[in-house]
C-alpha cells in the first residue's frame, strides 16, 4: 500500500508549506498540496485544515500535514474528525513517539515558532516512522473509535 500525503496551509504557514511540498517531491512522495495555491492574506486556516482531515479520514493509510501560524487552530479542525489523531510537532523525537504509540495520522506544524531544519526533521520522522501495533497502542485506538462512534 503507498502512503498517500495531503498537505495544507493558511498564509501564515503558506512558506514553510511551500518548502514542505518541495522535500515531499524530492523524496518521491505522493502527495496532494489542497493550499493555500498562492499567498492570500486574507484566507483561513479552516478551508485547508478540514480539507486535509477529510482526505486524510477516507484515504486507508493516509497521511496529513497542516500549518497555521500557532498551530492551535488547524489542530482544532483536524481533531474534530473521526478518524483523526493529530498533534502539534514539537520535535522529532515527539513525532517518533506520536507515530509509534499513538499511530498519529497528521503532522501540525506551527509555522511562526518552527524553523525550516525543525520542520524537515519532524516531516522525517512523521512519515518514516511506523505504528509498532502493541496491545496497548492497539487498544487505546479501539478506546478512541468508541468515544469517536459516542460522541
Amino acid at each position: 500500500m503507498t502512503m498517500k500525503v495531503f498537505l495544507g496551509s493558511d498564509h501564515r504557514g503558506y512558506f514553510l508549506k511551500e518548502r514542505i511540498a518541495k522535500w515531499l517531491f524530492e523524496w518521491k512522495y505522493d502527495f496532494s498540496d489542497v493550499g493555500a495555491q498562492s499567498l492570500d492574506l486574507s484566507d483561513d486556516y479552516t478551508k485547508y485544515a478540514s480539507e486535509v482531515a477529510s482526505l486524510v479520514a477516507n484515504a486507508k493509510g493516509g497521511r496529513g500535514i497542516v500549518l497555521c501560524g500557532s498551530g492551535v487552530g488547524v489542530d482544532v479542525i483536524v481533531n474534530k474528525f473521526d478518524g483523526i489523531r493529530a498533534s502539534v510537532g514539537k520535535t522529532k523525537e515527539q513525532i517518533e513517539a506520536g507515530r509509534k504509540d499513538d499511530d498519529m495520522n497528521i503532522l501540525v506544524i506551527a509555522a511562526d515558532y518552527t524553523d525550516e531544519y525543525e520542520a524537515k526533521d519532524m516531516l522525517k520522522a512523521f512519515l518514516e516512522t511506523k505504528f509498532d501495533e502493541k496491545l496497548r497502542h492497539v487498544r487505546r485506538l479501539k478506546e478512541i473509535e468508541k468515544i469517536e462512534a459516542n460522541n
